[in-house]
Parts: structure tokens; sequence; C-alpha cells
């Protein structure tokens, strides 16, 4: 499978993938190696091994590729095989948590925002769905950015099952974070918890926050409201 991924890479591609990632020093994601292989290829490639079966052990090992597109495509497949263990007639109650204790293992490897965002939602939230979430808030207050974003971007996953009480409190948590990438994921959650379950919530949450929030934060949190209502919280800020 990895083979098939480095037959499939392309220099120019992992130039403009290298910039785009911000693997330059001083860069998120400085001292990662691009090979060149897009998200979509990728996804094409794992199409034979989804339902392969293959070894949790082999797949953990295979995590800690110094090859940023290896990282992905064994996420890829880890978040796919989570998503199936949670359907009714898939249900693998047992992988599911062989699978989230596997990443939490792993998450130096879960180094930049698309790795994050590739695998966080079926791999963490999906499990803590019918369960307590002390997880997320062990992730929140990491020093660990990446580990931070985990926790926010989890939530994806319970928002699309309605419930959003996380969603909240842990933006209430990173309101003083300093990074960027963690603005980006809080306000996109915000925005996805006031368009899919409650704009009432989201809009409470910003009578309460939106004088503390980080500029992008907001932004990104009042993207989907009215007009007049993005002007009255911008005006806050």
């Amino acid at each position: 499978m990895l083979a098939e991924v480095d037959a499939a890479a392309d220099p120019a591609v992992a130039d403009v993938l290298s910039r785009y990632f911000q693997l330059q020093p001083g860069g998120y994601g400085h001292g990662d190696r691009m090979i060149g292989v897009k998200l979509s290829t990728i996804r094409g490639i794992l199409k034979p091994y989804l339902r392969a079966g293959l070894p949790l052990p082999e797949l953990e090992q295979a995590l800690t590729s110094p090859v940023h597109e290896h990282r992905l495509t064994i996420l890829c497949l880890l978040a796919d095989r989570a998503s199936r263990s949670l359907k009714p007639r898939t249900a693998n109650p047992a992988e599911l948590a062989a699978i989230h204790e596997l990443y939490l293992r792993s998450t130096a490897y879960v180094d930049n925002w698309d790795l994050v965002d590739c695998s966080a939602p079926q791999v963490v939230g999906g499990y803590v769905v019918d369960k307590p979430r002390d997880i997320l808030y062990t992730l929140v207050r990491s020093a660990s950015l990446w580990e931070r974003r985990i926790a926010l971007i989890a939530t994806q996953f319970l928002i699309g099952v309605g419930q959003t009480a996380d969603t909240y409190a842990l933006a209430a948590e990173v309101l003083g974070d300093r990074e960027d990438l963690i603005h980006k994921a809080s306000g996109w959650m915000l925005r996805e918890a006031g368009k899919r379950v409650s704009e009432e919530d989201l809009l409470a949450f910003l009578d309460q926050h939106a004088t503390q929030m980080p500029r992008t934060m907001l932004r990104y949190a009042i993207e989907r409201l009215d007009p007049a209502v993005r002007k009255h919280y911008l005006a806050l800020r």
C-alpha cells in the first residue's frame, strides 16, 4: 500500500504541499517530509485496502514513517475502520477501542492539521460518543498544538449526532490559546454547532465570550450568521 503511495510521488506537487503545510524552518510543519501525493490520490490507492483487515500493530508501526503522505494514508485507513466499527451493521466495539488506543499512543505522528482533521472525528469523537469525555479535556490542555486540535476537531462527530456541549466547553478552554490553527479549529466547530444543531446556543456562547475570542476564531464562528449579526459581534472586538 505505501509502495503505491511512493509510486505516485511527484516532486513538483511535493514543493507545493511543503509550502502549503509550512514545512519550512519556523513553520508549524518543519521537520516533516513531503513526497508529493494528493489526498484524492491517496483515497484512490486506499480503496482495495479498506476492508482488508490489515493488522493494527502493522498500521501502528507504519504510522511512525517520516513521510507525511504515509502517515496520512494510515490515518485515513484507521478513520474508515473506526467509522465502520460505529455503524450498526458492522459494529465492532473492540476494534474501535483498539484503534482509539493506538491513536492516543501515536499522537506524536499526527502532527499537521490535515492528519488531525482526517482522523480525529471518527477515531476520537466516534469513540467517546457514548462514553465520558475526559480525554477531550486532557488533550485540549496539552502543550501539543496537535493534541489540542485533536480535541476540538473530535467534536465534529459529536456535533453530527446533535451533541454540542463539549464543543462549547472546549472552545471556552482555548480562548487564550496563541496558535492560529487552534483559533481556526475552534471557530470552525462553533460554526458547525450553530449551523447543524442550534443557532440559539451559538449566539448564547457568543454573547458570553465574543469579547474574549481571538478575531480569527470569532470570524470563523459567525461566518454563517446574518450580516447584521456578524457586524454586531465583530464590533465587540
